[in-house]
């Protein structure tokens, strides 16, 4: 785990760069217990970088969490040493005085039902690419490393993460309405077999997501793998399947 992360700390750390990480541990390995952590780490040593940030609405009833940011390998492998194997971020960044600033970009997060795949998913990531392409947003494609995909936009930073949110609301929304057979704007079970669920709530400023390039707690690890449109629309296509991907094949 540790030789994986340090190859590629070249291709994670931009993307965990300026952003508070949630990890989750498995500090006896995968076929033990694992748990969500969020704040700073018991005992973490005075160089680890770390911020403070406001939680409002905090199931804990915590006004603050103070988080860990991880702005090198040093960073980066204290936390993996600790059974960190997943790496969660927002979709904002906090500034040089740690205060939060607007996303800086939108995700859609492509989760399949009972029954559907990612062949599913690459057939509503091209649709997603396509409605954003028209209003000037480039996409990048991620598959998770579980069973999905995630669609990454990136902004300007000068909307908030309600007004982020919303759009991709209003786009799982008309997606759902255009491919009733394919598509999902709703969370309730009963509405996902053989559907992609388009996740639109991931842009919440609360929520995290996968970090790309992070890896996936199980006995067999997989990545959070960043694909090309190629492989994508090879997989829409069906001349290709698109598959996650192990630690080992990364």
């Amino acid at each position: 785990m540790l030789s994986y992360y340090v190859a590629h700390a070249d291709r994670i750390l931009p993307e965990l760069a300026d952003r508070p990480v949630t990890r989750i541990r498995w500090p006896e390995g995968v076929a033990a217990d694992h748990f969500f952590e969020k704040n700073l780490p018991p005992g973490a040593p005075d160089w680890l970088p770390r911020v403070t940030v406001p939680t409002p609405g905090s199931s804990r009833g915590r006004d603050t969490i103070t988080f860990p940011l991880v702005p090198d390998v040093a960073a980066l492998v204290y936390l993996v040493n600790l059974g960190s194997l997943e790496l969660h971020v927002p979709q904002w960044r906090v500034d040089e005085e740690g205060t939060p600033r607007p996303p800086d970009r939108m995700v859609v997060d492509l989760d399949p039902g009972p029954g559907a795949g990612l062949r599913e998913c690459a057939r509503v990531a091209v649709l997603v690419r396509a409605r954003l392409d028209a209003v000037g947003l480039s996409t990048s494609a991620v598959t998770s490393g579980s069973k999905g995909m995630q669609l990454y936009a990136p902004l300007e930073g000068a909307r908030g993460a309600d007004e982020v949110s919303a759009v991709a609301r209003s786009l799982a929304e008309h997606l759902a309405e255009e491919h009733p057979d394919l598509v999902t704007a709703r969370m309730a079970r009963a509405e996902r077999p053989g559907k992609v669920f388009l996740d639109w709530s991931q842009n919440n400023a609360a929520k995290t997501t996968i970090c790309p390039w992070s890896l996936r707690g199980r006995e067999r690890p997989q990545v959070a793998l960043p694909r090309s449109w190629d492989e994508v629309e090879a997989a829409d296509a069906g001349t290709t399947e698109l598959v996650q991907r192990t630690l080992d094949e990364v």
